[in-house]
């Protein structure tokens, strides 16, 4: 039987889609892409006002009802709290998940009053945080409509995730990417979340096995762990990224941990006020330790997010 994996119909989430459905096919299952039109597709109204799961409502939908198999969503794009209709069968190898500019030169090299667009209030507070005096305006769009601002002379420059700038084969059009330093980006950028229903356990067994990355399952686990626990959504102004490292344990030994840092903006989104966090832990704890790393930021006031 072929797999009908359901995707969005833009150009970069048939991208992303389609490189799921070729590992299925080298692992010797038929598949092919079935189209799936979402709410956040069809209008550029800001996220925020959209609400949450708009890019993935309508995929989970027609996985439910049995018009696709399998559910390729970009992870940053899900609700935190889990569809128990649904599995989460993989996390394959993550994208570069950092920030990228578009523009003529580089971010620190930027004239104040320079325009630089994004539809996320995540880099809106990072970028008034970096005190450069840029002028941030919110779009919307596909990469080739937030791009075409920067050709048109509308704007001086856009950021976008460099992941999908890479899986569109255009990181070349990048001016520079981003520090996470400077940009930290919102929890899972640049990993896949690959859904089926819950009671198909062959095929979660054979997803898993052919798809999944433990490093990288536990790494996003833990970044949206801290934004399930601000009870923050999506489009919050929550950044988090962890990095599995090599660390000592008691007896002198190498073993690997999860180093995971976030950042949370508070107060108005235009006056860049940025609370920081960081800590290192097992990655068999991932989501405690994204939880608890949340509750530093909550005692430091991550509870008046930036607005």
């Amino acid at each position: 039987m072929t797999l009908r994996v359901g995707t969005r119909p833009s150009t970069l989430a048939m991208a992303q889609s389609g490189t799921v459905r070729d590992l299925i096919s080298a692992a010797g299952r038929d598949a092919e892409l079935v189209d799936v039109h979402t709410t956040g597709d069809r209008s550029l109204a800001p996220i925020e006002q959209l609400g949450v799961g708009v890019f993935v409502s309508q995929l989970r939908e027609a996985l439910v009802a049995g018009e696709v198999d399998v559910a390729v969503h970009s992870y940053k794009d899900l609700p935190t709290a889990p569809d128990p209709r649904l599995a989460l069968a993989a996390v394959p190898v993550r994208e570069d998940p950092r920030d990228a500019l578009v523009a003529d030169t580089v971010l620190g090299a930027l004239r104040p009053g320079s325009r630089i667009g994004t539809g996320s209030p995540r880099r809106t507070v990072q970028l008034h945080a970096l005190g450069l005096g840029l002028v941030v305006v919110p779009i919307r769009g596909n990469v080739d409509t937030r791009i075409g601002k920067v050709r048109s002379g509308e704007l001086d420059g856009v950021v976008v995730a460099a992941a999908g700038l890479r899986r569109l084969g255009r990181v070349s059009e990048a001016s520079e990417l981003l520090d996470p330093l400077q940009m930290l980006p919102a929890p899972a950028q640049g990993a896949l979340a690959i859904e089926c229903r819950a009671g198909d356990t062959e095929l979660i067994e054979f997803l898993s096995a052919v798809l999944d990355d433990a490093g990288v399952r536990a790494a996003v686990s833990a970044e949206r762990a801290v934004l399930a626990a601000l009870e923050a959504g999506c489009s919050a102004p929550v950044a988090a990224h962890a990095d599995v490292v090599e660390d000592l344990d008691d007896e002198g030994r190498v073993v690997e941990r999860l180093s995971l840092r976030a950042v949370v903006g508070i107060g108005e989104v235009t006056e860049g006020a940025l609370l920081r966090a960081s800590v290192t832990g097992d990655i068999e704890n991932a989501e405690k330790l994204g939880a608890s790393l949340a509750l530093e930021l909550l005692d430091m006031g991550a509870d008046e997010l930036a607005r």
